[in-house]
């Protein structure tokens, strides 16, 4: 802690401070009272590594639960859930005495290429916004702290250290910042960790506008800026930029060249001090969370696990009631697929995690369906290579067990060598010897079910009509396979929604013609219509649309009300099930903008909530929508806007499943849109003070310019579109440059 009798810091000490100590920990100086800060890779366990530390998982680490990664917790919509994981993480990083766990990651999947997509929440800012705010809350009740990544635009791996991501100004406000800002705003996190990647060409590390104007000038954020692992450029102009800690250590080699730009005048010593001051913060925080011997529950995490993973996984198709499965009706079941036994359970890189215990589902099947016939078939490796004679050996075997058995359970999914920190996928494509067994199994036998296991979606067009029902169990954790047993016999009910859409194929994708980019730069043309913006705007046919999931019961809607509420939207549903189970909704609110000024999404999610209900039990659900929510990002403007206007809400279980719908009508900010001589007539028009004033002006000419122009005909277009600076030029228009000045400065004066 710091003291007020604390030794002051030289300016080499200071320097240091903004240097990492090593790998993981940060340049303490007890005589001055300024402890260190100790970090750790894991925002789904936590991957400690008291030596021979690095950062893309080379080498071991203790044994930590390993929850079910973002790209599954995220499809559980539960933030009560989020909370609860991202708490038991604050315990177990307390019991290795870690300070700051770097997570959560909630990059925007701007597509499925992505390799690293399994670290992220969505392809929807709300929902990842939500999501991390719940997250980060839970990890820092526990006295540790967050480090909310990678801030901003880490969309893919493909030159992560060097790419541009070239993106539009609304855009980038809209959907890549606007979930950092709500969880900076909301749940304040202690730290936040800059991307590799260069932003209009900047890199984040370096970017003032993206690190002081917008993260601390208008969002408020008061913590620590840490570079991620290596991002660091140039030292000094990151320093000046508001990027305060540079990780790991550069040997000396970062704090030399500071303490060598303050004294030649380079960089202003008071730049060097607010960094300083906010890592002894850091500092004095840590020291003061941290809880020296406590312990955590290894069983109950375990559990809290297996219930995350039953939370997260999506029940994408049930043909025919095939799910769930009889415990006790004594079928012949064959679970084929070598991940039923070897399962795939996280993904690969920095945040891969040494479990404390594995769960497979092949060991989960046998113990509940103690009563069936439980044959196995490998059907396939899971070693990433493919051998004709081997792959054609499986295959037949796992034919001959399916044609003997009343059902099949066929694990399939993304080998590790498929998707990882690092790299990119190439396309969205199961394995062929995969494709090829599943063929073959469903031709002996029809009752299939397909479990998935896999970091992001993998295109089911080519095959899902062959299967009655597909689970998708994303990556599960480390008792995945339990919480698959348990949804496949019934003895949970699958709630699990889509984060994210899941194509016909990839050439369908809003990024298909900018992914990865060329030449040091991607252009992010798709602009705002990212995932189911994309496709509902193209009208595209999806194989399942954001939001989708099925249970073992059914939900009725009625009786939607909307009402206006703190200058937002209160909405209210009734949701009944009426089915024969007890069941989880997830209730969507999306939200259309007729007539509006700029464009506009086809609809976009501006809240939900979930709901557990009996058997014929109904209650009222309530969503509240702030009306910072109805805002979109005015460029001319260069601030947050709320139009006037009737805004509609459709509420329903997808983005393409919408059973009811109200308006509500929202009051706007004033705004006038500026204008000047290169505005066009139709625009001065519009003006409140400029349309007046410009209508008396041009009163002389307006009839016989206007003659024959009929309103919204092509001549009217035509003159509408005209620059007012044109009008001087032209001879059939008695207006000068003079008289325009004078209208430009009457204008003005109001």
């Amino acid at each position: 802690m710091t003291s007020n009798k604390a030794t002051p810091l030289s300016l080499e000490q200071k320097a240091a401070l903004t240097s990492g100590a090593g790998w993981w920990d940060t340049v303490s100086y007890p005589q001055a009272g300024i402890p260190a800060v100790v970090m750790s890779d894991g925002p789904h366990g936590l991957r400690f590594q008291e030596s021979d530390a690095d950062h893309l998982g080379l080498s071991s680490s203790a044994p930590a639960t390993c929850f079910p990664p973002a790209v599954a917790l995220g499809s559980s919509w539960d933030l009560g859930l989020t909370h609860r994981v991202a708490s038991a993480l604050g315990r177990e990083a307390q019991f290795f005495g870690v300070n700051v766990l770097l997570g959560p990651g909630i990059n925007i999947k701007r597509s499925p290429l992505c390799g690293r997509n399994f670290e992220y929440f969505s392809e929807d800012p709300l929902l990842s916004g939500a999501l991390g705010v719940a997250w980060v809350k839970g990890l820092q009740s526990q006295g540790v702290g967050a480090s909310l990544k990678h801030f901003a635009a880490n969309n893919q791996e493909t030159d992560r250290m060097t790419i541009s991501a070239d993106i539009a100004a609304r855009p980038l406000q809209e959907i890549y910042l606007r979930a950092f800002r709500r969880v900076v705003m909301e749940a304040k996190p202690w730290t936040v960790m800059c991307s590799y990647n260069r932003i209009n060409g900047l890199h984040a590390s370096q970017n003032p506008w993206l690190l002081t104007e917008i993260l601390r000038d208008e969002w408020g954020f008061n913590g620590v800026v840490v570079s991620d692992w290596g991002a660091v450029v140039d030292r000094v102009k990151g320093l000046a930029a508001g990027m305060d800690l540079e990780m790991p250590s550069s040997s000396g080699a970062g704090p030399a060249r500071v303490a060598a730009a303050v004294r030649s005048g380079e960089l202003d010593e008071v730049r060097l001090d607010l960094s300083v001051a906010r890592l002894t913060t850091l500092a004095a925080k840590s020291a003061f969370g941290a809880r020296p011997g406590i312990m955590f529950d290894a069983e109950a995490h375990h559990a809290l696990a297996r219930e995350a993973a039953v939370r997260s996984a999506v029940l994408l198709k049930n043909d025919g009631g095939l799910l769930p499965l009889d415990p006790a009706s004594g079928q012949k079941i064959a679970v084929i697929g070598e991940f039923a036994r070897t399962p795939r359970y996280q993904g690969a890189g920095s945040s891969q995690v040494v479990p404390t215990q594995l769960d497979t589902a092949l060991d989960a099947i046998k113990g509940l369906a103690v009563n069936a016939g439980i044959r196995f078939a490998p059907g396939f490796t899971v070693d990433g290579t493919s051998d004709p004679i081997r792959d054609s050996a499986l295959r037949q075997e796992a034919v001959r067990t399916a044609a003997e058995a009343d059902v099949v359970v066929l694990f399939l999914g993304l080998p590790a060598s498929y998707e990882s920190e690092g790299f990119d996928r190439e396309h969205i494509e199961l394995p062929a010897e995969q494709t090829a067994l599943l063929e073959a199994v469903s031709s002996a036998n029809r009752n299939v079910v397909v479990v998935l296991a896999n970091g992001s979606v993998v295109r089911l067009s080519g095959w899902a009509d062959r299967v009655p029902a597909i689970l998708e169990g994303w990556l599960g954790g480390q008792a995945g396979g339990s919480a698959t047993a348990d949804l496949l016999f019934g003895r949970a009910n699958p709630s699990g929604r889509l984060t994210e859409t899941i194509p016909l194929r990839i050439e369908d994708t809003p990024a298909y013609l900018d992914f990865p980019g060329e030449g040091g730069h991607v252009s992010y043309g798709e602009g705002l219509f990212v995932g189911y913006r994309h496709y509902d705007a193209r009208k595209l046919e999806v194989s399942f649309p954001f939001g989708h999931g099925l249970s073992y019961t059914s939900f009725e809607y009625s009786d939607l009300r909307v009402d206006n509420a703190d200058g937002g939207a209160r909405l209210a549903v009734r949701v009944r099930n009426s089915g024969d189970r007890a069941g989880r909704e997830v209730v969507q609110a999306y939200v259309q903008a007729p007539c509006s000024r700029v464009q506009r999404p086809e609809r976009e999610l501006k809240g939900f909530a979930t709901i557990e209900l009996q058997p014929g039990e109904a209650a009222e659900v309530v969503i509240t929508v702030p009306r910072d929510e109805f805002a979109y990002y005015d460029v001319g403007a260069a601030a947050w806007l709320v139009e006037e206007l009737e805004y509609s809400f459709q509420v329903g279980t997808s983005s393409r499943d919408l059973r009811l719908a109200a308006a509500v009508h929202i009051q706007g900010d004033d705004f006038v849109a500026p204008v000047d001589k290169e505005s066009t007539l139709a625009e001065w028009f519009r003006h409140p003070v400029g349309g007046p004033a410009l209508q008396v002006l041009l009163e002389p000419v307006l009839a016989s310019v206007r003659e024959g122009a009929l309103k919204g005909s092509p001549r009217e277009k035509m003159i509408m579109g005209t620059r007012l600076g044109q009008l001087a030029q032209f001879p059939a228009v008695p207006v000068t440059e003079d008289q325009l000045d004078v209208l430009m400065a009457q204008v003005f004066s109001n």
